[in-house]
């Protein structure tokens, strides 16, 4: 291996650069990992503009990080050399805070965060600690399972812990980089799907993907739609607008559950009355522990889920990152190293 390695960093707000660094070493229980993909999600933005809270400068952002094992460091014996990995959003915790201690690891006060506390994979090499870590199958590429690792996740976790039944019916609201994993894993779980998107245009992917019904926004009155068909069970909330999103509570069945896994820049908007009327209530979810990362892998691979994936090299990781900005992506971006 080289002394140095390309990694492309945040210099200050809004300006990302390639810069090349000394390679690091692993301190004790830690990891490094020559990369071999790098997701781009839309949270990178509060690393690229600098606005994440507590972030220092310059940092590497990335927390869909996929490679393998090239140096182990002291205390390490679960991983092994060579062996391919995958770090997500949450990379680590404290273990002395109230939630970890209660076993909530990823609301952990003081978490490992890639490319946020620590620096991600927008690089060649990435530090990872080893608590943090995920085994990839043989199944997936690292392309693949880079989106997994956060989108996948997210949308999967938050769709099997809410207590729904086969057969019931799950609305996914927007189909892109989320949403489009949204409503794979929502009919592989056994949920009647249906998407909610805005244009005829999206109808034939939605379809393709898995959704029973769509609903374009356009012309469909979406709580009018999901109440003719019984009302939604859970509403994953994927897309952009809190606008957009607050309008579709009233399409929830009786104990439902709207469930928000985006994190749009306005505010939701709600009125009290679907809430109290039908006891439906309103939720955030956010990704998962390695463990439930590795669920998430070895789902993607029974059933056959995949990310719709765009690759670019490292090099024009601007690049790449400002199309994921713009909205242009269909529907990750993701960053590969040169061999």
């Amino acid at each position: 291996m080289s002394g140095t390695y390309k990694a492309v960093e945040v210099c200050a707000p809004g300006i990302l650069r390639m810069v090349e660094r000394p390679v690091p070493e692993p301190r004790a229980g830690q990891v490094r990992i020559r990369v071999e993909a790098c997701g781009i999600c839309h949270t990178d933005a509060a690393t690229v503009t600098g606005l994440y809270p507590g972030l220092t400068l310059p940092r590497v952002p990335g927390h869909e990080v996929v490679g393998r094992i090239d140096a182990v460091g002291g205390g390490v014996s679960r991983w092994k050399l060579g062996q391919r990995v995958g770090v997500g959003f949450f990379g680590g915790e404290d273990g002395v805070c109230e939630p970890c201690r209660r076993g909530d690891l990823v609301n952990c006060l003081n978490p490992v965060i890639p490319g946020v506390t620590v620096d991600g994979g927008y690089a060649e090499v990435a530090i990872a600690e080893s608590r943090g870590l995920v085994a990839v199958p043989d199944a997936l590429t690292s392309t693949e399972t880079a989106p997994l690792l956060c989108a996948g996740i997210t949308t999967y976790n938050a769709l099997r812990n809410a207590g729904l039944r086969g057969g019931d019916l799950v609305a996914v609201q927007g189909i892109g980089g989320l949403g489009h994993l949204g409503i794979q894993f929502a009919r592989h779980l056994g949920f009647r799907t249906a998407a909610i998107g805005r244009g005829r245009e999206k109808e034939k992917l939605a379809m393709d993907l898995g959704a029973q019904v769509y609903i374009d926004t356009a012309v469909d009155n979406a709580v009018a739609v999901l109440q003719r068909l019984g009302g939604a069970r859970a509403i994953l909330a994927t897309g952009t607008s809190g606008e957009a999103m607050g309008r579709l509570v009233p399409g929830l069945a009786a104990r439902g559950k709207f469930i928000v896994v985006g994190v749009p820049e306005d505010q939701i908007h709600l009125s009290a009355s679907p809430l109290v009327f039908g006891g439906r209530s309103i939720y955030g979810a956010l990704t998962g522990t390695p463990m439930d990362n590795e669920d998430t892998l070895a789902f993607s691979v029974l059933e056959n889920i995949r990310p719709l994936v765009e690759t670019v090299p490292l090099e024009q990781a601007a690049d790449a990152y400002a199309r994921m900005m713009e909205g242009k992506a269909r529907f990750r971006m993701v960053l590969t190293m040169d061999a």
